[in-house]
C-alpha cells in the first residue's frame, strides 16, 4: 500500500512537471523577445560564474605572465635610433658605347622603377654592409661589440616601465660624429676567408639596419625618391656612425660602379684597337706573299676559260642525263608484256588489211546466223577463215613488239654511254677548276678579313672618343640629403605597451582556459545543474570545508565520540558551524515535507560512486532528525566497507548481517541496536563481513526487519553502498519510503549520476531529491551562508558581552 501511494505521488509530480513545461512553452511563444533577452542574460551570467569559479586560475595566469614579461622588459637594454636620408635620382645614360643598343632608356618609367628598387636592395646588400664594417672597423670596436650600458638596478628597470626611470645617456657619453673621408675597398669575390671572418659583424649590423622608402601623404602622388636609413643600437654614437657610413658608402659605390664601367670600356677599347691594327698589318703582308706564290692575275670569273669550259660540260651533262632518263623510262615501260602488245596492236591496225577482212567476215557470219545455224557449211567456212586470219594477226603483233622493244633498248644504251662520257669529262674539268680557284678563294678570304678588321677599327676609334667624353661628364645618382646626429632619446623597448599587451593577452588566455575547463567539466556544479539535467529536485547544497575556511569561518565540527580520532569524518555536534547546521536543518525540513503530508519513516542515503560523502550525510541527517526529539536509528548497510562502527567507536561483532541471516526474534533484533552519546540517536552496525552480502537483502527479510524496527523509532536512516559499484542500494530502495542521492559537487560525472537515477527509477524507487555535497560555493550562490554566519556571529558576540550576561 505504501508503494502504491508513492507511485501515485510520482505520477502526480510528473504530470505537474509536464504542465509547468507546457505553460513555460506558451509563455515563451507569447514573449520571444523577452525569452531572447533572458537567454542572453543567462549566458553572460554563466560565463561570469565560470570565471569566478576559476578566478584563482585566471588571476594566477594573468599576474604571473605579466610579471614575467615585466621582468624581461626591465632587463632589456635601451635602444637608440639614428636616421639618415638619401635621394635616388634618375639613372644617367651608361657611359662607354654611347648610341649602342646597350644604353639605358632613361625615359622609361618601368626601367626607372627597376633602378630605384635595385638601389633599395643594394643598401642592405652584404657587399655594402661588409664595406661599412671595414670602414668603421667594427670588428675591433668595443662600443659596437659590447656597448657600455649605464648600470641600473632591477627596481630602476621596473620604474622605466612607467616612464619614471633614467632613459637618457650618461653625461660624457656623447661624442662628435665624424663623417668618413673614404670608404674601404670592397671584398674580392674570391676572398672567402675575409667574408667568413666579417660575417658575424655583418649579421649583427643587418639586424638593426632598416631601409624604408618615404611616402608622401599630403598629395595624391605618394611615391618619392627619398629613402630613410635607420639603425638602432644600445650605443647612440654607433647608431649615427653606422647610418652616415651606409649613406656615404651607397653614394660612393654608385659613383664607383659608373666609373668602373667607363674605365673598363676605355681599357677594352684600347686593347682591342691595338690588336686590330696588328692583325691588319699581318693580313696585308699575307696577301702580297700569297699572290706572288700562286700567280693570281685576275679574280674576275668572266675572264676564266676553265670556268667557261666547265659550265659548257655541265650544260651538256644535264641534257645527256635528261635523254638517258627518257630512254630508260620508255625502255622500262616497254618491258611490260601488255605495253609491248599495245604498241604492236596500234601498228598492225594502221598497216595490216587483215583486221578489216576479219571484221567483214564476222559481219557476214552474223547475217548467216540470222537464217541458219552454226552447223551450216557456209558458217563453218567463215569461222575457219576468221581463225586463220587471227593467227596471222597474232604473229604480226609478236614480231612488231619484239622489234619495238629492241629499238628502245638500243636507244637507252646509247644515251647511257653518252652520259657517262660527259660525266667523266665534267669531273676532270671540275678538278682542274677547283685547284685553280682554290688559291683565288683563299686570297679573297684573307682580303675580306683585312677589310673587316679595318671597319671594326674605325668604329672602335669612334667609340673610344665618345667614352673619353662620357668619362669626363659622369654624375652620381645617389645623393645624401640629411646626415644623422647622435640621438638622445630611446626608441625601444616600449616597456609599458609591451607589459600592457602581455597583461591583456594573458588575461584573455586565462579566461579562455577557465571557460574551456568549464566547458569540458561534465560534473554538477550548482543546484540548477541538478534540476536542469534530471527530474529530481535538489534539496540541499553542502559547502566544502575549504570554502568555509576560505571565507574566514572555521567549522565547529568534530567526532561524536571523541577528539582523538583524527581520521574520522567531521560531524555536527551541539555547537556546530552555523552554515553547516543551517544546511542540514534545511535538508531535514525538505525531507519531512517532501512526502506531501505522509510521514517519512525510512530513508535510504546512497551515492553513485565511492567517496561522495554519503556516510557523512547519513550521520548528519540522522543528527538533525534527532534534534526534533524524534527517535532515529542509523543503519550501516554498506556490508563491504562498513565505517559507522569505527566512527562511533563501537564493536561490530553483531549487527545487520546477524539480524538478516540468523532468523532472530524481534527482541533479539532490538538487542543488536547500540546507543550513542546522543540521547535520541541509535546505531545498527553492519555486523560480520560476508562473501556475498547481496543475498541478504531479500525482499521479505528486509521488509520484516524494517517492520520490526519502525514501531520503535520515528525515523530509520540507512547508509548504503554506491549504486554503480554494487546492486545493494537498488534492492534496498524498494523497501524504504524515500531515497536521498548524494552527489559530490564538481567531481561526480553527470553520466554516472543520471545512470544511477535511471537504475532507481527502473525499480520504482521514490527518489526524494539530491544533496550536492562538498561544493565550492561562490558568494553570489551562497549569499544565505554569509547572512546566517553574520547572524550567528553577532549572537555569539552579544552572549559574550557583559550586558548580555546581565540580562
Amino acid at each position: 500500500m505504501k508503494k502504491n501511494s508513492s507511485l501515485t505521488k510520482r505520477e502526480r509530480n510528473q504530470t505537474t512537471f509536464a504542465e509547468n513545461q507546457l505553460m513555460a512553452q506558451a509563455i515563451d511563444f507569447l514573449k520571444p523577445a523577452e525569452k531572447l533577452e533572458t537567454s542572453r542574460g543567462e549566458h553572460l551570467r554563466d560565463y561570469w560564474t565560470a570565471i569566478r569559479r576559476h578566478l584563482l586560475l585566471v588571476v594566477s595566469i594573468a599576474i604571473l605572465s605579466t610579471l614575467a614579461i615585466a621582468a624581461y622588459e626591465a632587463r632589456q637594454p635601451d635602444k637608440y635610433e639614428a636616421v639618415a636620408r638619401i635621394e635616388i635620382d634618375h639613372e644617367d645614360a651608361v657611359p662607354g658605347l654611347a648610341g649602342s643598343s646597350n644604353s639605358v632608356n632613361v625615359s622609361s618609367t618601368s626601367d626607372d622603377s627597376i633602378y630605384f628598387n635595385t638601389q633599395l636592395q643594394i643598401l642592405t646588400s652584404l657587399g655594402l654592409v661588409r664595406r661599412v664594417v671595414k670602414t668603421l672597423d667594427l670588428e675591433h670596436n668595443e662600443s659596437f661589440l659590447r656597448p657600455n650600458l649605464p648600470a641600473h638596478s632591477t627596481w630602476n628597470g621596473f620604474l622605466r616601465i612607467f616612464g619614471v626611470g633614467n632613459k637618457k645617456p650618461q653625461p660624457g657619453q656623447k661624442k662628435q660624429v665624424l663623417l668618413v673621408t673614404s670608404v674601404a675597398p670592397a671584398t674580392a669575390s674570391e676572398d672567402l676567408d675575409e667574408a667568413k671572418r666579417l660575417e658575424p659583424y655583418v649579421n649583427s649590423l643587418l639586424r638593426g639596419l632598416k631601409v624604408e622608402p618615404i611616402k608622401e601623404t599630403r598629395t595624391d602622388v605618394r611615391e618619392t625618391r627619398l629613402i630613410d636609413i635607420t639603425f638602432d643600437h644600445s650605443d647612440p654614437q654607433i647608431t649615427a656612425q653606422v647610418v652616415n657610413t651606409v649613406a656615404d658608402a651607397a653614394a660612393y659605390m654608385n659613383m664607383e660602379r659608373k666609373s668602373q664601367k667607363s674605365v673598363g670600356a676605355g681599357e677594352f677599347l684600347e686593347k682591342r684597337i691595338a690588336e686590330l691594327q696588328s692583325q691588319i698589318r699581318a693580313g696585308e703582308q699575307d696577301l702580297l706573299s700569297y699572290a706572288k706564290k700562286d700567280q693570281i692575275i685576275s679574280l674576275d670569273p668572266t675572264q676564266n676559260p676553265v670556268a667557261e669550259r666547265l659550265t659548257g660540260l655541265n650544260r651538256e651533262l644535264l641534257e645527256a642525263e635528261n635523254d638517258r632518263s627518257q630512254a630508260e623510262s620508255a625502255y622500262r615501260a616497254a618491258q611490260s608484256p601488255d605495253a609491248a602488245d599495245a604498241l604492236a596492236r596500234d601498228i598492225t591496225k594502221q598497216t595490216g588489211p587483215e583486221e578489216s577482212k576479219v571484221a567483214e567476215l564476222r559481219q557476214r557470219r552474223v547475217q548467216l546466223l540470222v537464217e541458219n545455224t552454226e552447223e551450216w557449211p557456209e558458217v563453218k567456212e567463215i569461222d575457219k577463215q576468221i581463225a586463220e586470219l587471227g593467227k596471222q594477226i597474232k604473229d604480226q603483233r609478236q614480231n612488231a613488239a619484239a622489234t619495238i622493244l629492241k629499238t628502245l633498248e638500243t636507244r637507252y644504251r646509247q644515251t647511257l654511254v653518252r652520259e657517262e662520257t660527259l660525266r667523266n669529262a665534267f669531273n676532270e674539268q671540275s678538278n682542274i677548276t677547283v685547284s685553280q680557284n682554290e688559291a683565288a678563294i683563299n686570297y679573297r678570304i684573307t682580303q675580306q678579313k683585312v677589310e673587316t678588321d679595318k671597319g671594326i677599327l674605325s668604329a672602335l676609334l669612334q667609340h673610344a672618343k665618345e667614352n673619353d667624353i662620357a668619362r669626363a661628364s659622369l654624375s652620381n645618382s645617389v645623393h645624401v640629403i640629411d646626415y644623422a646626429t647622435v640621438p638622445d632619446r630611446t626608441v625601444s623597448p616600449k616597456r609599458l605597451r609591451n607589459v600592457g599587451m602581455a597583461f591583456l593577452i594573458s588575461l584573455g588566455f586565462a579566461i579562455g582556459c577557465a571557460l574551456m575547463r568549464e566547458y569540458f567539466d561534465n560534473t554538477f556544479r550548482s543546484l540548477a545543474d541538478v534540476e536542469g539535467k534530471s527530474s529530481v529536485p535538489a534539496l540541499a547544497l553542502v559547502p566544502s570545508t575549504r570554502n568555509i575556511v576560505g571565507n574566514g569561518r572555521l567549522p565547529q565540527v568534530r567526532s561524536l565520540v571523541g577528539e582523538n580520532h583524527q581520521d574520522r569524518p567531521e560531524l555536527l555536534l551541539h555547537n556546530p558551524n552555523p552554515t553547516l547546521s543551517e544546511v542540514y536543518q534545511h535538508l531535514r525540513v525538505s525531507l519531512l515535507l517532501s512526502r506531501n503530508g505522509n510521514e517519512l519513516r525510512s530513508l535510504l542515503i546512497t551515492s553513485s560512486l565511492p567517496g561522495e560523502g554519503k556516510t557523512t550525510t547519513a550521520i548528519n541527517t540522522a543528527i538533525t532528525l534527532a534534534e526534533t526529539d524524534a527517535k532515529v536509528l542509523l543503519i550501516d548497510a554498506d556490508l563491504r566497507r562498513p565505517s559507522l562502527h569505527k566512527i562511533f567507536d563501537v564493536d561490530n561483532e553483531h549487527g545487520l548481517t546477524t539480524a538478516l541471516n540468523d532468523g532472530l526474534s524481534d527482541s533479539e533484533i532490538l538487542s543488536l541496536i547500540k546507543k550513542t552519546k546522543g540521547e535520541r540517536l541509535s546505531l545498527l552496525t553492519s555486523g560480520p563481513l560476508l562473501t556475498n552480502p547481496s543475498r541478504l537483502f531479500d525482499h521479505e527479510r528486509m521488509h520484516q526487519l524494517i517492520s520490526t524496527l519502525q514501531p520503535e523509532f520515528t525515523h530509520i536512516v540507512i547508509d548504503s553502498p554506491p549504486i554503480v559499484t554494487f546492486a545493494d542500494s537498488v534492492i534496498l530502495s524498494t523497501q524504504v519510503d524515500g531515497v536521498l542521492m548524494v552527489v559530490h559537487g564538481g567531481k561526480s560525472p553527470q553520466e554516472v549520476v543520471l545512470r544511477s537515477m535511471k537504475l532507481l527509477d527502473d525499480v520504482d524507487a521514490s527518489v526524494l531529491g539530491v544533496v550536492l555535497n562538498n561544493m565550492k560555493v561562490q558568494k553570489s550562490v551562497g549569499y544565505y551562508e554569509s547572512y546566517s554566519q553574520q547572524y550567528y556571529e553577532s549572537r555569539e558576540h552579544k552572549n559574550e558581552s557583559p550586558s548580555a550576561e546581565a540580562r
